[in-house]
């Protein structure tokens, strides 16, 4: 007896569609930030492109030292990578004349993780070697449960989790929010070493609540803006910078623990437009449905019993 590819194809299409009729929207999707959220509001326009941001979470972490081109005498990467989990990038536009501008101007972004309110790398880890705190919403990993599957990388939008390909026995690498260091008692060291107050640390809710502070301020004036923490009590005095009516990662697939400010389009920063429904959620509706009392699986399978059965019948 032999099953022509096209029958079979057929009747497994016909069972999920036939399990999938209802609704594809019937799991929540609801996944709110947790009451006790940390994460960074990073400010562009507070930002000098200093880099000792970098240089601070390379020594916390103690990650090795990128060159890149023919230089070997310092520390100086390009880009996210295995060995460099924040980094300081930059915008320009024709003659650079003016910070902040979208037009003849310049303006700089922090790239790490930014500890999604619904991580897709957690929701792809088939390991569970990507976790979420459940009280702090820190996005973690454990590089024991690890299996080297690397989903993690594809699922994230951001584009944050990175291999390490040069090692005998490889790890993922992502900003981890210094985990270690709040542990202790500390902050993450970025934010610590960070002499504008560009990149600020504490609960997200207080970071929103200064964000928008920030975006009803006059541009030109003067400010006392926090730093290194909103409870550190420090602060520096600034003039404001006219800001785009925009908090990156308040909405953005279902939010994220790390928010930016900006003078310039955050797509000129190269941050990825993305809807404010997770992609996560979209995937947890389509599998709640497709298996919902293994609904598919038992309609598929009997629709090969009775193709199977027909093709006998019609053998003898």
């Amino acid at each position: 007896m032999q099953i022509k590819r096209r029958d079979f194809l057929k009747t497994v299409a016909g069972g999920a569609a036939l399990a999938a009729a209802p609704s594809i929207t019937m799991a929540s999707d609801a996944v709110r930030r947790l009451p006790g959220a940390v994460g960074i509001l990073y400010d562009s326009t507070l930002c000098i492109g200093c880099q000792v941001c970098t240089v601070a979470c390379k020594e916390a972490n103690n990650m090795p030292p990128e060159f890149s081109g023919n230089q070997r005498r310092w520390d100086n990467p390009v880009d996210l990578s295995a060995r460099t989990l924040s980094i300081i990038k930059e915008y320009e536009s024709g003659n650079r004349h003016h910070k902040d501008h979208a037009q003849d101007g310049y303006a700089f972004v922090k790239r790490q993780c930014m500890h999604c309110v619904d991580p897709p790398c957690t929701t792809a880890c088939p390991a569970s070697a990507l976790t979420k705190d459940p009280q702090n919403g820190m996005v973690t990993y454990n590089k024991d449960a690890c299996i080297g599957c690397r989903y993690c990388e594809v699922a994230c939008p951001f584009e944050i989790p990175k291999f390490q390909w040069d090692r005998p026995f490889p790890q993922i690498v992502k900003c981890q929010l210094c985990a270690h260091l709040l542990a202790k008692g500390r902050i993450p060291a970025c934010c610590h070493q960070c002499p504008t107050g560009a990149s600020l640390f504490g609960p997200v809710a207080g970071l929103l609540a200064e964000a928008r502070r920030r975006q009803q301020m006059t541009a030109g004036k003067t400010y006392d803006f926090p730093l290194s923490s909103l409870a550190s009590g420090k602060t520096r005095t600034h003039r404001a910078g006219k800001y785009i009516p925009h908090i990156y990662g308040e909405h953005e697939n279902g939010g994220t623990q790390v928010l930016y400010l900006a003078g310039v389009s955050f797509d000129k920063l190269g941050l990825p437009d993305l809807p404010e429904r997770p992609y996560t959620a979209l995937a947890r509706s389509i599998q709640h449905t497709l298996y919902r009392g293994l609904v598919a699986p038992i309609v598929v399978f009997g629709g090969l019993m009775v193709l199977v059965a027909r093709r006998t019948k019609d053998k003898e």
